[in-house]
Parts: C-alpha cells; sequence; structure tokens
C-alpha cells in the first residue's frame, strides 16, 4: 500500500495447506482430479468474510471461481476420458484453486494490520492466481473433453477477462499510506500520532475489544511461524498494535494479552532464541516462568492475566486446568540466565506495574473547567495547563472534560491574548478531537475558524499544534471542506514555508489530508504551494522528501492541477531523485513519474532523454518490489513511446 515499501515482503501469515506438484504424469484418476477440483472450489467459497483492506478483490477473485465452476461440473457428467492436454490443464487449474483458497483463508482471519501494511505484496499474490487460471484456461481443449458451446463461449470469454485483469493497474488508499508513513516515520509529534491511529483504526476495523483480541491472535499466530524472522516488520506490527490498544484505553490489567516488541529483535535481529526460552502468550523471554496444572510454562505476570480475566483453560492446549497454582520453574530460569550471559543478551529481571493515581485528577475536572472562566489569569493558565495533561491521558478524561462544559470554556479562550493559554487550548482541543464524536462537537462549536487565526497569527507552538488539530479535525469530510471554505489552506502552505521542522511536518501531514477533497487542491495551488514542495526537494536536510513527493501524487491525480505540477523542471528533479535518492525516495518518484508520464506523452519523452532508461532497468532488478513494480510500468510506457 505505501508509495515507499516499510517492509520486506513477508510470508503469507496463512496456514500452509500442501499444492498439487507440477508434474507431466497422472498422480490421480480423471474423477478423483475432477472432485479434488469441485472440493477446493467449494472449500475456498467458504469464505465470506474478509479484511476490509482485500474485501473487494476476495469478493472479485470468489466471483471467478463461481464463473469457472460450470466447467469442471460438465466435465464431471462427460462420459469421455481426459486426455493428457486436458489433464495437463485441469492440474494447472487445481494449483491456481489451491493459491486462491490460500490467499482468501489469509484474508478471511489473518492480522489486519499486516494485510494493510503488506497490500502490495498481497495484490501481487491475486495477481499470480489469475495468471495461473489463466494460463490453465488458455487453449483449454474443450472438443477433446466434449464441453458444451454454451460453457466453451463462457470460458473462452473469462480467459479474455483474466487476461486484462492482470494488467490492472492497482489504485492506492493514499490517505492510509500517508497515515502508516506518518506513524511508523515520525516519532515526535504523540497528539498528531493519536489523532492518525485513530483513523486507522476505524479503517481496519480495530476499534472495539473484540477486534483488538482476535488481532492480538493473529499476530501471535505470525510471530510464531516467522520463528524471529523479519524482525523489522514484525516490530512495526507490534508497535502499531500496541498502538491501537492504547487508544482504545485497553491497559495491561484488560484481558488482552500483552505483545510487546522482543528486546532480541531490537538489538540481535540474527540471534536465534531457543523457543522453549519464550513465554507462549508474550515471545518474550521469560524472566520468571511458571508450571501451571496442564504441565506448560509461561512467564507469571502474562499466565496470571489470563487467569485473572476468567480463563480457565491452558493457553497453549486449551486443556481445562484441575488447579489454578503456578509453580517456579527454576530449572528452566537457571538456563535462560546462563543462555543471556553467555549471548550478552540483557533482560529486564523484574517489572512493577505502576499505579495511576488518576481518580483524584477526575475529581478536580469540574473545577478545572469552572476556572477556565474565572478573572484572574494565572487560575486560567493553570487550568488551561492542567486540562491540556488530563484531555491527552485517555478517552475517561476527555469524556469528563465534555460533559463538564469544557469544550464551549476551551473554544472561548483559543484566540485569547495570553499566548500560553492559546497554546495549551488549542492543544486541549487537539487531545479532545483524538474522540471522533468530538470533531463533530469541535467543528460546530466554531472552533475551526479560531484555529485558523491561531495558525497564522500565533505562537510557534501556537502554530505547530493549530496544524496538528486542523488535521485531526479533517479526518471527517465535512470538515475538509469546511477547513478549506474557512480559509485553512494558505497559512498551512506558508507554516510549510516558514514553519520549523515540526511546524512542516504539521503542515504536510494537513495539507495531504485536505486536499484529498478536491476544492482544495485547487485552493493550495493557488496559495503557492508548488513553489514550497519543489524548495523541499532540494532541501535533504529537512528529511521530507516522501512527504512532498506525495502531496504532488495526489495534484498529479487531478487532471485540472496536474498541469500546474507537470512541468520539465519539475521532471528533471523526479529523475534526479530516482537516480540518486533513497529506495524510499525513488518508490515515490517513481509513482509520481508514472502519474504524469501516463498523462503527458512528452513529459515522459523529456524524462527518457535524460537517461531515465538505464536506472529503470536497475530498479526494476535491484528495488523494493513496489519500486520494481513503477519501473517496470515505466518501461512498458517507454516502449510504446518508442
Amino acid at each position: 500500500m505505501l508509495p515507499w515499501s516499510i517492509l520486506p515482503r513477508p510470508t503469507s501469515g496463512a496456514d500452509v495447506e500442501p499444492e498439487p506438484s507440477e508434474t507431466s504424469g497422472r498422480n490421480q484418476s480423471d474423477e478423483a482430479l475432477v472432485e479434488e477440483l469441485l472440493a477446493t472450489v467449494a472449500s475456498a467459497r467458504s469464505f465470506q468474510e474478509f479484511r476490509r483492506s482485500q474485501r473487494k478483490d476476495c469478493f472479485s477473485l470468489l466471483r471467478w471461481l463461481q464463473l469457472v465452476l460450470p466447467l469442471i461440473q460438465e466435465i464431471r457428467e462427460t462420459t469421455l476420458s481426459l486426455t493428457d492436454d486436458a489433464y495437463r490443464r485441469l492440474a494447472l487449474l487445481g494449483r491456481a484453486f489451491h493459491a486462491a483458497r490460500r490467499l482468501l483463508r489469509c484474508c478471511h482471519d489473518g492480522s489486519k494490520i499486516f494485510l494493510a501494511l503488506e497490500s502490495e505484496a498481497v495484490l501481487e499474490r491475486f495477481r499470480a492466481v489469475y495468471e495461473k487460471m489463466n494460463l490453465a484456461l488458455d487453449g483449454m481443449p474443450y472438443s477433446e473433453i466434449g464441453i458444451s458451446d454454451e460453457v466453451k463461449e463462457q470460458v473462452e470469454l473469462i480467459s479474455a477477462q483474466l487476461k486484462r485483469s492482470k494488467k490492472r493497474t492497482d489504485t492506492q488508499d493514499m490517505e492510509l499510506s500517508m497515515d502508516f508513513m506518518m506513524i511508523l516515520q515520525n516519532k515526535e509529534d504523540g497528539n498528531a500520532d493519536r489523532a492518525i491511529l485513530e483513523r486507522l483504526a476505524k479503517k481496519l476495523e480495530l476499534q472495539s475489544l473484540a477486534d483488538l483480541r482476535a488481532e492480538t491472535m493473529a499476530i501471535k499466530k505470525l510471530i510464531n511461524e516467522r520463528n524471529g524472522q523479519q524482525p523489522e516488520s514484525t516490530k512495526h506490527i507490534i508497535e502499531l498494535l500496541n498502538k491501537f490498544k492504547e487508544i482504545a484505553g485497553i491497559d495491561e490489567k484488560n484481558i488482552l494479552g500483552d505483545v510487546s516488541i522482543p528486546k532480541y529483535l531490537e538489538k540481535c535481529p540474527s540471534l536465534m532464541i531457543p523457543n522453549e526460552f519464550l513465554c507462549p502468550i508474550s515471545l518474550e523471554i521469560m524472566t520468571d516462568p511458571v508450571i501451571i496444572a496442564s504441565g506448560r510454562t509461561y512467564e507469571r505476570r502474562t499466565i496470571q492475566k489470563w487467569l485473572d480475566a476468567g480463563q480457565r483453560t491452558c493457553p497453549k492446549t486449551q486443556q481445562p486446568l484441575s488447579h489454578l497454582s503456578l509453580a517456579p520453574n527454576f530449572a528452566l530460569k537457571n538456563l535462560i540466565l546462563q543462555w543471556c550471559e553467555k549471548n550478552k543478551v540483557e533482560i529486564q529481571m523484574g517489572e512493577c506495574d505502576v499505579v495511576a493515581e488518576q481518580e483524584e485528577c477526575k475529581e478536580d475536572i469540574p473545577s478545572l473547567v469552572k476556572d477556565l472562566s474565572s478573572t484572574h489569569l494565572d487560575v486560567q493558565r493553570k487550568a488551561a495547563k492542567k486540562i491540556r495533561t488530563l484531555s491527552k491521558e485517555n478517552p475517561e478524561n476527555r469524556a469528563l472534560i465534555i460533559d463538564n462544559g469544557g469544550l464551549p470554556a476551551l473554544i472561548s479562550l483559543v484566540t485569547y491574548p495570553d499566548k500560553k493559554i492559546q497554546e495549551n487550548t488549542v492543544t486541549a482541543l487537539l487531545n479532545l478531537s483524538i474522540d471522533e464524536t468530538n470533531k463533530v462537537l469541535i467543528a460546530k462549536g466554531g472552533a475551526i475558524p479560531l484555529i485558523i487565526e491561531v495558525l497564522r497569527n500565533g505562537s510557534v507552538e501556537g502554530q505547530e499544534n493549530s496544524a496538528a488539530t486542523l488535521f485531526s479535525l479533517s479526518m471527517i469530510d465535512e470538515n475538509k471542506a469546511a477547513i478549506g471554505i474557512l480559509g485553512g489552506i494558505a497559512p498551512l502552505v506558508d507554516l510549510l514555508r516558514d514553519g520549523t521542522i515540526r511546524g512542516k511536518k504539521d503542515a504536510s501531514t494537513a495539507i495531504f489530508n485536505l486536499i484529498l477533497n478536491h476544492p482544495n487542491k485547487f485552493r493550495a495551488i493557488e496559495a503557492g504551494i508548488v513553489a514550497v514542495l519543489l524548495k523541499i526537494l532540494g532541501d535533504k536536510k529537512l528529511g521530507m522528501i516522501d512527504e512532498a513527493l506525495s502531496i504532488f501524487l495526489l495534484l498529479a491525480s487531478h487532471p485540472s492541477c496536474r498541469s500546474e505540477v507537470g512541468t520539465i523542471h519539475f521532471v528533471e528533479i523526479l529523475v534526479q531523485i530516482i537516480r540518486e535518492g533513497t529506495p524510499k525516495n525513488k518508490e515515490c518518484a517513481l509513482s509520481v513519474l508514472l502519474e504524469l508520464g501516463l498523462n503527458n506523452n512528452s513529459l515522459f519523452v523529456h524524462a527518457l532523454g535524460l537517461n531515465l532508461q538505464e536506472h529503470l532497468s536497475d530498479i526494476a532488478k535491484t528495488g523494493t518490489s513496489r519500486a520494481q513494480r513503477k519501473a517496470n510500468s515505466l518501461i512498458q510506457l517507454s516502449r510504446k513511446c518508442s
């Protein structure tokens, strides 16, 4: 999905099923082969619910399987024996069906985070299935197997459509792409991260306790299958899961098991940990291993959490527990300590749960809201600062602030002459906007024009947090339009040009989100965003090339804005980035160049004149998976141009 491939292509995470071996011989009778084909299709069609990121592709694949079914059913009814050619093609079709079933199962119960991050690779698997189906159906000897003309015509039509499906270009969810990039690359702005995470959680359907529990189990299964391989990918997936738990208000005492980043993956990615040293629940090296009634060993803290949640079975075997006693496994603990010492692996031997004194803070909220309207400046300052802090901590605090009338009180102080009060109230609104219902309330309360005013004339921190707040509010489409109409685009472009590094990042995130609304694209063009983005591309120290190119890609996708973006000078910059940039930079630049080249032949011809072909060939062989696909698309386009 991402225009910059963050992760290496992973294993599917689905259960491995045996696939028919590719051979010219006959391993089974004609009848057995046909029955296996029908059974495989029936098994594949049994999956009816799929992860949102692949739902459309899965239902499309199911339709293809349904269309091919009459061919198999008619072959079963015929009395003719299969020729070698017919048998070979049906065996090929069987391999396609097995691949389809594995893929549908992966999209049915695999990790939602994994499938979203690796949607590009998953899309390639769909294409591979279609290619296998087409290979089997193209040239099927219908006359030799007694197929009716009606079914023959249907299958030939399917084959022709499959060829077109292979050539179909994928459409990116650019909003999702930018969200992932900001979460995984931008570690500076926790408030903006929370806002982005809320949107990601909604898109991936990871908001409820049940959804997060299922995702936790899916990720644990994926980690188990990887067995220490692909540590960077695993680290990103676990980070995202734990962030989703945090914004859902799930703390350590909840019934969800923890999935933490194993320390050995961070410091020793190539180190293979003995499986018996890892807790089956947390997949961390155990520091206090205990034996339960089933005879299995777990980390004390994690199994105790399991039992405290009312579970009375062994997590690994599902065997009912005859008692709940936990017996220390001293022998294993000593082995772990010896192994850690030998391999210089540091583990934390004890962990204390920090009990937050939140109840007292909650009791303070009504009086703090009243203090916002105090006639004493110091009282107002302290109240605004405290509410800013409390509003960031958890959903309960945010609900109490709203219920006690805190929102109108905060909105009334947004443009207060005192800069500190201004900064704290804007940031408190940013924190409150984490909850989606509050986004609507904040907009209806008249806060948007006031936030835009702080963006224009506030302090440095006030401007930065105003940009982050507009980004958060713009997750609702109506607010995107309102922010544009009320004049929010131009000051964001100004902040992108003149702000601090953090300000530029906040502005770029907000602008990207806002120009998903088409009228805002034109407003950004009128505000001079093209020149600002070109300047960012020329400043490598900023480290914002990916962000700038992502905005360019959105602008280039609209016909009316393309003429402003598509210039000879810009194409020359893109070619330079393709030549000298980082792998992520190259992916972004290739995406933009492909968008321009598909719609303006002369621009692409100019790029070819800058020795682009040589770099495309190199990237097609050695680049990341997405860069290779874009490079190959551009190579095909170059052949048409020549």
